[in-house]
C-alpha cells in the first residue's frame, strides 16, 4: 500500500490565499505513483473539508490568489472532516503530513502541537522552531546570543516605543507586524511624521512590531534542506545557491511577490564575490541550527552595498511553494527538481517523527 501524504492548505492568516498556491504546486509536485495524495482545505473558522486533490489543480493560481470563485468551486462537495479523527487515522510508520501553511496558526507551532500531540510525522519544523522561527522578536533574540548578525532592532507595542525606537536607530526604518510572513504589513518610515501610522498598519496583524534600522543592503536569499544533526549524507543540512531580489519598488512587499508580475527581478545564482555567497551559506545554516528548525527554510538576508556586511534578516520555516517562490526555484538552480525535493521534506518528517518516537515516556 502506497503511503499518505496528507497536504493541509488554507487556514486562518492573512496569508490563507497563498497557501493555496503553493499547495497547489505541492500536489501537482507529489507523484501519485509513489504517494496516495490526500488534500484538505481549513477555511477561515477552522473547519476542515477534505477536497478532491484534482479540483485544486483546476484551477488557476491567479484565481487562487484572488480566493472568490476559486474557493467556492474548491468548496463545492467537500467532505468535512473532524480534525482529530483524521489525523489519528494515518498510519504513523509510514504517512506524513505536509502543512502547506504559512503565516499564524501555520508556521508558528500552532498546528505542529496538534501534529505533535496526534503522533503524526509532519514536513518541517517542530513546535519550538516553528515558533521561534515565526516571531521576528525571537528570532533577535536567539540570534543575538549566538553571535549572529543582524541589523539593528527594537520591539515596539505602542507609539512612543516605536517613536522611540526609530529616534534611536535613526532614519529610515522599516515597521513590521512580528509574527507575519509575506511582507504584509510591513511599512518603510522615512521621518518621525509616519511612524504612528506604520505603527497602526503593523498593528493590524499582530499586538507587537519589529523596528529596524533601514540600510542601504542588497536583499539575498538561500533556501536550506535537511537535518541539521545528521552526518554527512543526502538528508544532511544544507544551503542552496543565493538569489539576489530587486523590487521595482522602494522594498520587496506583497504586492511585488504575489500581485505584480512585473514587481521584482531576480538574479539566481546573485552576482557577489565567492566569499560573500560562502558566508551567506554559513550563516543560514548557522542559524538554522540555533533557532531548532528542521527540514527547510528560506533564509532571507541583507548585504551592504558599500562594506559587503552580512546580515540576517529571518527564516521563513514554510516558505511560497507557488510556481514563482523563491525555496523551490533555489533548489532547482542547485540541481534539485521539485518533485524530488517534496519527496526529500517528505522523507526528512517521516526521519524526525521515528527519531522522537524512540523518546522515552516512563520514568
Amino acid at each position: 500500500m502506497k503511503p499518505t501524504v496528507l497536504v493541509l492548505c488554507g487556514g486562518k492568516s492573512a496569508e490563507r490565499l497563498v497557501s493555496l498556491v503553493s499547495a497547489q504546486c505541492v500536489v501537482a509536485n507529489l507523484s501519485t505513483k509513489k504517494f496516495k495524495v490526500r488534500l484538505v482545505h481549513i477555511d477561515e473558522n477552522n473547519e476542515w473539508a477534505e477536497v478532491a486533490p484534482a479540483k485544486l489543480l483546476k484551477e488557476k493560481p491567479a484565481d487562487l490568489h484572488r480566493g472568490g470563485a476559486s474557493l467556492v468551486r474548491l468548496r463545492a462537495g467537500a467532505r468535512n472532516v473532524d480534525p482529530w479523527k483524521l489525523l489519528t487515522s494515518l498510519e504513523w510508520r509510514r504517512d506524513c503530513v505536509f502543512p502547506v501553511l504559512h503565516g499564524p496558526m501555520g508556521e508558528d507551532g500552532t498546528i505542529q502541537g496538534l501534529l505533535e500531540l496526534t503522533g503524526c510525522a509532519y514536513v518541517g519544523c517542530g513546535v519550538l522552531g516553528s515558533a521561534a522561527g515565526m516571531d521576528k522578536e525571537a528570532t533577535k533574540r536567539v540570534c543575538a546570543s549566538a553571535g549572529i548578525p543582524q541589523v539593528p532592532w527594537a520591539v515596539a507595542r505602542t507609539p512612543a516605543e516605536a517613536a522611540a525606537a526609530a529616534k534611536r536607530l535613526g532614519y529610515p526604518v522599516f515597521v513590521k507586524p512580528a509574527r507575519m510572513g509575506s511582507s504584509v504589513g510591513v511599512v518603510k518610515v522615512k521621518s518621525a511624521a509616519g511612524i504612528g501610522a506604520a505603527l497602526r498598519e503593523a498593528l493590524r496583524y499582530d499586538d507587537k512590531a519589529l523596528v529596524e534600522k533601514g540600510l542601504p543592503v542588497r536583499e539575498i536569499e538561500t533556501a536550506v534542506l535537511g537535518d541539521p544533526w545528521a552526518p554527512r549524507g543526502k538528508l544532511s543540512l544544507r544551503a542552496s545557491v543565493c538569489a539576489e531580489i530587486k523590487p521595482n519598488a522602494e522594498f520587496y512587499d506583497y504586492k511585488a511577490k504575489y500581485l505584480d508580475p512585473d514587481g521584482a527581478s531576480f538574479m539566481v545564482p546573485a552576482p557577489l564575490p565567492a566569499s560573500v555567497s560562502t558566508r551567506v551559506r554559513e550563516v543560514a545554516l548557522a542559524a538554522f541550527r540555533a533557532l531548532d528548525l528542521y527540514g527547510l527554510a528560506r533564509a532571507d538576508f541583507f548585504v551592504h552595498k558599500a562594506t559587503g556586511a552580512v546580515y540576517f534578516n529571518e527564516p521563513n520555516t514554510l516558505p511560497g511553494f507557488t510556481p514563482a517562490s523563491m525555496y523551490p526555484r533555489l533548489w532547482r538552480e542547485s540541481g534539485v527538481p521539485t518533485p524530488k525535493l517534496v519527496e526529500t521534506l517528505v522523507a526528512l518528517g517521516l526521519k524526525r517523527a521515528a527519531a522522537r518516537r524512540k523518546i522515552s515516556t516512563r520514568h
